[in-house]
């Protein structure tokens, strides 16, 4: 054998014994993290951001980090035990919204108080913002990766136009959380308070005559069917509510990943993140709004003014919410002053 026949054949055998080491670290995951929530597999959060989300991590760790997804609620328990679920590692990340367990995460809730809300990435970066400025010590045992909100809520009912608080009053009406529950209640509605998974049922069996929510909502739930007017601020105005969200990690498990892969979590999360959900929260919205259109339903305009005399009757909300956040050992004032001032800022 020559020399450049023996170099040839060495070479050959270094690639050989080099390929499976290769392929293993490109396709076998070294973690699989699994992820849960509470829409249906078909929902736009599932499709167009998890799954998306979860290839681009995927892809930035060669495919050493796999996602399990489990819509529905598929690893067990309500809505609102989500966050426990990432603490005690049921899920090793979860998506939830803080309102399912009221008062427990302050400031996170605080952007879903009545009229805290402009569009939905506006607000998702203010309410980061405001997380990294007052809310640090609200999620110990947990890694937050992202917070954001959904676009303004709006009234749909089975048959009620609303154009002032008047038209409210003996209205049945599902809130979306407690203080918005609240403000429904000072111009007069009837409220009462379940996840939106059982909003279906509230709607059908004519427990409420209508519900509190964006129009991302609509199409999962088919709620365009059990509907006929949805009432929308007028353009320009605050909108009537926007829940808010937290994405957070088992923190045990994330501090468990190696420096490598916990940079790939970390260029994956953050404010950024915050500001991405948002914007998809606001495709949502309009896709939602076309359903709706295309159902044949009637939108109808509550007016800017009059949107503005709903902030002031919600004064004693805010008030309240102010004490809660002083009896927390923090300064309600500040909070709530700072998340109007972020949604004002240009």
């Amino acid at each position: 054998m020559t020399q450049m026949t023996r170099r040839m054949a060495m070479a050959t055998m270094g690639a050989a014994l080099a390929t499976p080491a290769f392929l293993k670290k490109a396709h076998a995951a070294e973690v699989t993290l699994r992820v849960g929530h509470f829409l249906p597999g078909v929902a736009p959060m599932q499709t167009r951001f998890f799954d998306v989300w979860a290839k681009e991590i995927a892809d930035a760790t060669d495919g050493a980090i796999e996602m399990q997804m489990f819509p529905s609620m598929q690893l067990g328990g309500k809505p609102p035990q989500l966050a426990d679920q990432a603490r005690q590692g049921i899920a090793d990340i979860t998506w939830t919204l803080p309102v399912y367990t009221p008062d427990r995460f302050p400031v996170a809730e605080t952007m879903a108080m009545p009229f805290m809300v402009t569009n939905a990435e506006k607000t998702s970066v203010a309410m980061h913002t405001l997380m990294d400025e007052f809310g640090q010590n609200e999620y110990k045992g947990l890694k937050p990766l992202a917070f954001h909100t959904h676009d303004g809520g709006k009234f749909h009912t089975r048959g009620q136009r609303v154009s002032t608080a008047e038209d409210l009053k003996g209205l049945k009406l599902r809130a979306p959380n407690q203080a918005t529950g609240k403000m429904l209640e000072l111009m007069g509605a009837e409220t009462v308070f379940f996840p939106v998974t059982e909003m279906v049922v509230g709607l059908s069996n004519g427990v409420i005559d209508g519900c509190c929510l964006p129009y991302e909502v609509v199409p999962a739930f088919k709620l365009q069917e059990l509907t006929s007017i949805s009432n929308e601020p007028e353009a320009g105005s605050r909108g009537l509510y926007a829940n808010t969200f937290a994405l957070v990690m088992n923190e045990r498990k994330y501090e468990g990943l190696s420096d490598d892969l916990r940079k790939v979590i970390d260029d994956h999360s953050g404010i950024d993140l915050s500001r991405r959900l948002g914007a998809q929260f606001d495709e949502f919205e309009a896709f939602g709004r076309g359903v709706v259109e295309k159902q044949g339903n009637e939108i109808h305009t509550i007016p800017g003014a009059e949107i503005a005399k709903w902030r002031e009757m919600a004064t004693p909300v805010y008030e309240e919410w102010i004490g809660k956040l002083n009896d927390a050992g923090l300064d309600g004032a500040a909070i709530v002053g700072r998340a109007n001032e972020l949604l004002d800022a240009g």
